[in-house]
C-alpha cells in the first residue's frame, strides 16, 4: 500500500521547461531547410558536368557560400536535435541516455564545424 497521493508521485516528474524550446527549434529547422534543400540540388543539378575550376568559382560567391553554411548548420542541427528525442525516448537507462546525448551533440558540433570550415575555405581560395 502506497501512501503518496497522485500528485505526489507526479510532482517532480513533469516539464522541465526546455520542450517548448526543443519543439520550436526542431520545428524551425525544419522549415529552413525546405528552401535550402531545393536551392541545394537546384545547384547540383546546375553544376553536373562541371570542372574543378567551375565548382570553385560556384563556392567563391558569397551567397552560395552563405546559403551552404545555412544548410550545414540547419542540418546538423536538425539532426542532433531529432537523435535527441529518439535518445530520451528510447534509451532508458539515465547514463547511457546522457552518454548518447552528449556524443550525438559532440559529433553534430564536430562535422558540422568541420564542413563549415571546408566551404570557407573553398570559398577564401584557402
Amino acid at each position: 500500500m502506497e501512501l503518496r497521493s497522485t500528485l505526489g508521485r507526479v510532482r517532480g516528474l513533469g516539464s522541465a521547461k526546455d520542450g517548448a524550446h526543443h519543439w520550436w527549434a526542431q520545428r524551425t529547422t525544419a522549415v529552413a531547410l525546405v528552401p535550402l534543400s531545393l536551392w541545394f540540388v537546384a545547384s547540383v543539378i546546375a553544376l553536373v558536368g562541371a570542372n574543378h575550376a567551375t565548382a570553385v568559382a560556384w563556392f567563391r560567391s558569397p551567397i552560395n557560400a552563405t546559403l551552404m553554411v545555412l544548410l550545414i548548420v540547419a542540418t546538423f542541427y536538425h539532426a542532433a536535435l531529432g537523435l535527441q528525442v529518439v535518445l530520451e525516448d528510447y534509451v532508458h537507462h539515465e547514463g547511457q541516455k546522457v552518454a548518447g546525448i552528449l556524443a550525438v551533440k559532440g559529433l553534430a558540433a564536430l562535422l558540422g564545424l568541420l564542413a563549415a570550415i571546408a566551404v570557407l575555405k573553398l570559398a577564401f581560395g584557402g
